[in-house]
């Protein structure tokens, strides 16, 4: 966490571990990949796939459209990978540069709605 109030809270990265995706599968990536996206409704953006990558057996999905502003673009990057892990944050990109990750500011509810469906996406 890099902020906490009453109201909200700012995290770089959230990442849930679980044993549940220690051997998966690509398809079984691919299918709590879909799940996510299905429930992740309430972010600033939809989450869309980018890339399933059979060698590192990980699903890659990000904002789809990105926040566009009038020199840079921000988005969430939510990745799935064998091992279990699942990983969400937010990145800036100025016109010309690297990405950034930046925190990425919800409510205490998004937060633990996000906690609850990133469990119940790998039940």
């Amino acid at each position: 966490m890099v902020a906490v109030d009453a109201i909200g809270c700012a995290f770089q990265t959230l990442a849930y571990s679980t044993d549940k995706l220690a051997t998966a599968s690509l398809d079984e990536l691919k299918a709590v990949s879909q799940a996510l996206t299905s429930k992740l409704t309430y972010l600033l953006e939809p989450i869309g796939l980018v890339e399933a990558d059979a060698d590192r057996c990980s699903v890659q999905l990000r904002s789809s459209p990105p926040q566009k502003g009038d020199d840079d673009t921000s988005y969430y990057e939510l990745m799935v990978r064998r091992g279990g892990d699942i990983t969400l944050s937010r990145y800036s990109k100025k016109t010309g540069q690297l990405r950034q990750i930046m925190p990425a500011n919800v409510t205490r509810e998004v937060l633990g709605r996000l906690a609850e469906d990133f469990v119940s996406a790998v039940s």
